[in-house]
């Protein structure tokens, strides 16, 4: 019987010209400017390799038990800390409340305590198969601190520009992990601003939000990993809280495969999809509610909720893409409900980030609604551990 290959990865084709883009070599963006995605041979995938054959595998491989439908070519390139396989805890007293069955996806649980770590693993393996020399971002905290570790583990120096204001803890993580930190007086856009400079200064491998394909493709392993953790039976609601959105079309792509790949069970739909944002910073709402088909700047952006302070997401349009093709749809909170929902879940045992949290009064407001309905199940995305935020107090 033949060998099945380590990765069915095909090519990258652009998300907004459908161009398509060689794989074994360096990309970033599209010459249209548009995202590119790794497309995979699924037919070839679906033939050689059942779905069933993933219940021998370990747990403890994490989230490389899904390594067919990942990018990297060599396993040998693989750098892992230990991401992925992060609990699904059901939320009981949230779902008699409320008439559904609701569950947290905990990611504070991963290494570097988010699940920036998911797109860091599967992003520096690829970037060392590509021979990246230096890899730089920008960030909002938590993913400078993945990428800084990732980084460390695979011998690859790594360079880091993050608001001034980005939470203590992960500006010293970087820097503990061997990063160059460079910080800002301004928002992530402005440590964008000054990465894209060394990028065409120095060649950094750019590794910004977007501007590489394979960030995207560890985070789509939330989708994956949610799937096999209900028994391939979707959710119909998953939660993201979104500031860049890699996680919110990672989930997207995985269902996307899943579905063709026949995994999926064929009586349920893919889960229609929320994005979260906060009201001091919601570009995506905004643009959701007016009905556009790309997201405009947010002017004066802010947040407790540094995650969620993206003002210019680059892939603002894909996203309203994502909610449209799923039916979803998206909202936005108040801090205040933020700190309280903090407290709430805290006192239930789950210590959340302040994006996690977000969620909490979000999936109320939906259910309020009547968008959520009677007996659904539902899914809420904690994207970290509170623990990186002491400074964030909670309210009563």
């Amino acid at each position: 019987m033949p060998t099945s290959p380590a990765t069915y990865l095909l090519h990258l084709e652009c998300a907004e010209c459908r161009a398509i883009h060689p794989a074994d070599q360096e990309q970033h963006l599209c010459g249209c400017g548009g995202v590119l995605l790794a497309r995979y041979d699924l037919a070839r995938l679906a033939s050689d390799f059942p779905r069933e054959r993933l219940a021998a595998r370990p747990w403890q491989s994490g989230l490389w038990r899904y390594a067919e439908l990942l990018p990297l070519a060599d396993p040998a390139n693989r750098v892992s800390l230990g991401e992925g396989m992060t609990p699904l805890l059901p939320l009981d007293w949230l779902g008699t409340e409320l008439g559904i069955t609701v569950w947290l996806k905990d990611e504070g649980l991963n290494p570097t305590g988010a699940f920036k770590a998911r797109g860091a693993a599967v992003g520096v393996s690829r970037a060392k198969e590509l021979g990246a020399k230096t890899i730089a971002l920008p960030t909002a905290g938590n993913a400078g601190a993945a990428w800084a570790a990732y980084g460390a583990r695979a011998g690859i120096p790594v360079i880091v520009a993050m608001p001034k204001d980005a939470p203590p803890l992960t500006q010293r993580e970087a820097q503990l992990y061997g990063a160059r930190l460079h910080l800002v007086n301004g928002l992530i856009s402005d440590a964008g601003a000054w990465i894209a400079a060394g990028v065409r200064e120095h060649g950094w491998y750019d590794a910004s939000t977007f501007k590489e394909p394979y960030r995207l493709e560890g985070k789509k392993t939330l989708g994956l990993e949610i799937a096999e953790q209900l028994d391939w039976q979707a959710p119909d609601v998953i939660l993201y809280p979104t500031g860049g959105g890699v996680g919110l079309l990672g989930l997207w792509k995985a269902f996307e495969e899943l579905r063709a790949l026949g995994w999926l069970a064929a009586d349920r739909p893919a889960p229609r999809l929320v994005v979260v944002q906060a009201s001091g910073c919601a570009p995506v709402v905004r643009a959701w509610e007016s009905g556009a088909t790309q997201t405009a700047f947010w002017e004066g952006a802010a947040t407790i909720a540094a995650g969620l302070r993206v003002p210019g997401p680059l892939a603002g349009g894909l996203m309203l893409r994502a909610l449209r093709e799923t039916n979803g749809t998206a909202l936005a909170v108040e801090d205040d409900a933020i700190r309280r929902a903090i407290g709430e879940l805290a006192r239930a045992g789950c210590w959340v980030c302040p994006e996690g949290a977000a969620l909490l009064p979000a999936l109320r407001q939906l259910r309020a609604a009547g968008w959520v309905r009677t007996g659904e199940r539902v899914v809420l995305l904690n994207t970290g551990a509170g623990l990186v935020y002491p400074d964030v107090e909670p309210l009563a």
